[in-house]
């Protein structure tokens, strides 16, 4: 919490750090001195995971008449955030404090839960050879053990208890039925004539076989049960129907192997605002990314890119009450967020999920395996934004590695993040999607650029190359951009993302936690809390 609020210098917090003969020094409220290091890739300065702690400045009171002694923990530094703040921001300073309450909640429990979740998992989804792989959610529940690289308070879920976590989130690797409801026809949009050949008729969920007629089953998350029954015109399943496991983002749940279902659920991550709610416009959006850049694929088809299929949506015109049917390719799916993850092995032997793959597909060599994920990435993402002008919000959880025959391909999803510019677009013989969320086009450069560093080059590239191999990190992104990059010359668009990358003296970031929770949108401006920047850090392409 502590580098988030002096990586977005939230309330001038920056302004509280102090220099003196031993270094740099971070004053809290408290009067206790913490002293942050360099070397983080993401921010100038930053408190070690056992941060050096000095007791209170000479001649400063400590705040509440509290000594800034003993253990640094949350209490001493929500007080240094509420000293920083804008009254203004009151209420958001105060949901924050209640998320990280609730995200130190469920990392307790799974800490709690962990080692009998991986030995459950190796269990029921056998343990991945070189002969053949686990399933996608095996790997999934092992990436959702993880921190987010960035945002501090990743693993909260707002208002799920932890019993209702247990029962239905992903790190916990639970299995449940979906609940259901049936709609008026006249309320709903589908994408496609025929449901899915796995959906259930009325009378498979206890409802009358008349209403198949007039009515559409909508599947529900079990979670979010109380919305729906709040809407009068939607009739409640009494029986529940489909045993379905959790992903990574939770709400979407796999059906098998290779059909994941996203719906809608009451809570947020990420922030306050990151509702995770499906938008009715937003699945067609989904659909149009996906189509735009299936003819791009066309165009290049030396790209060792798979697109996952998402054109099976459905909805009522309500956010709790849609629908995606994501189709993913055939052959091994692991996410990207799942690499530093610890693959489950025997007592006293610790590898990650990159370490264990590298010994599948690389005999053991984890560099070999970055390199060649990460010259993928950036050739993807660079002939995306040089010649068609496409930047894509692929974070390390929308991007999966698919190991089969041949070398490993990366997989693509939820493309409905995306920016693109209509300018390029037709210039590149494509035509400009109807979106309707017009936040999707732009003809900005540099709002493409910002897209392609916070979400490619941070996300998807560095905090996992730096994660595995912090020294060497630098370097293989470096290579990996650079040639990238190097086949465009003075192309101008080559030029812009060269100059924003490899040659900037800093590199833009997002400000997360601002836009997210603690500033509501009128003060920040922010049409899109997931895209408001106004942060930056080192250029670690540099070091």
């Amino acid at each position: 919490m502590l580098n988030a609020l002096l990586r977005e210098d939230y309330g001038g917090v920056m302004s509280r750090l102090t220099h003196d003969k031993d270094g740099v020094a971070l004053v809290l409220a408290s009067g206790r001195r913490v002293r942050p290091v360099t070397g983080s890739p993401f921010q100038d300065f930053a408190v070690p995971a056992e941060p050096l702690q000095e007791g209170p400045v000479l001649g400063e009171p400590p705040a509440g008449g509290r000594s800034g002694t003993g253990p640094l923990g949350l209490e001493e530094v929500l007080r240094t955030l509420e000293a920083v703040a804008d009254p203004a921001d009151a209420a958001g300073v105060a949901a924050y404090a209640a998320e990280c309450r609730e995200a130190l909640a469920a990392a307790g429990l799974h800490a709690a839960h962990r080692d009998a979740v991986a030995a459950r998992l190796l269990r029921e989804d056998g343990p991945p050879t070189a002969g053949g792989g686990a399933s996608g959610v095996f790997y999934e529940s092992l990436a959702a053990g993880l921190d987010h690289p960035i945002y501090p308070t990743g693993r909260c879920r707002l208002g799920i208890s932890g019993d209702d976590l247990l029962a239905h989130a992903p790190e916990f690797g639970p299995r449940f039925d979906l609940a259901w409801a049936a709609v008026p026809r006249e309320r709903v949009t589908l994408s496609e004539p025929r449901l899915p050949e796995w959906w259930p008729e009325p009378g498979d969920v206890g409802l009358s076989p008349r209403l198949a007629a007039t009515h559409v089953l909508f599947p529900v998350h079990p979670l979010t049960v109380p919305v729906v029954d709040r809407m009068s015109w939607a009739e409640a399943a009494p029986k529940p129907y489909l045993t379905v496991r959790p992903t990574l983002s939770m709400r979407t749940v796999e059906v098998d192997g290779r059909t994941h279902l996203k719906l809608p659920l009451p809570t947020s991550t990420l922030g306050l605002r990151n509702r995770r709610s499906i938008k009715p416009g937003t699945l067609r959006d989904g659909a149009l990314a996906e189509r735009l850049l299936r003819e791009i694929l066309r165009r290049e088809p030396g790209a060792r890119v798979v697109l996952a299929g998402e054109q099976e949506y459905g909805h009522a015109g309500h956010e709790y009450l849609g629908w995606l049917v994501r189709r993913l390719p055939e052959g091994e799916n692991v996410p990207v967020a799942a690499l530093l993850a610890e693959f489950p092995s025997p007592p006293g032997r610790r590898v990650t999920v990159l370490e264990h793959l590298a010994g599948r597909v690389h005999g053991g060599d984890v560099t070999a395996l970055l390199r060649d994920y990460l010259g993928v990435l950036m050739r993807w993402n660079v002939t995306l934004f040089v010649e068609y002008g496409v930047a894509l919000e692929a974070h390390q959880q929308n991007l999966s590695l698919l190991f089969g025959d041949g070398p490993p391909r990366l997989v693509v999803k939820d493309g409905d993040g995306l920016l693109a510019s209509p300018d390029r677009l037709r210039r590149a013989g494509l035509a400009v999607p109807d979106f309707a969320d017009e936040r999707m086009l732009t003809d900005d450069p540099y709002a493409l650029a910002d897209v392609f560093v916070t979400i490619t080059l941070h996300l998807a590239a560095m905090a996992v190359a730096h994660g595995a191999v912090p020294g060497a990190a630098p370097g293989l992104v470096r290579e990996a951009l650079a040639a990238a990059l190097e086949p465009y010359g003075d192309d101008p668009a080559a030029r812009l993302l060269r100059a924003r990358t490899l040659d900037a003296a800093r590199l833009v970031g997002k400000s997360m936690l601002v836009a997210g929770t603690l500033v509501d949108k009128e003060r920040t401006g922010a049409r899109d809390v997931n895209k408001f920047y106004g942060t930056t850090g080192p250029n670690y392409l540099r070091w």
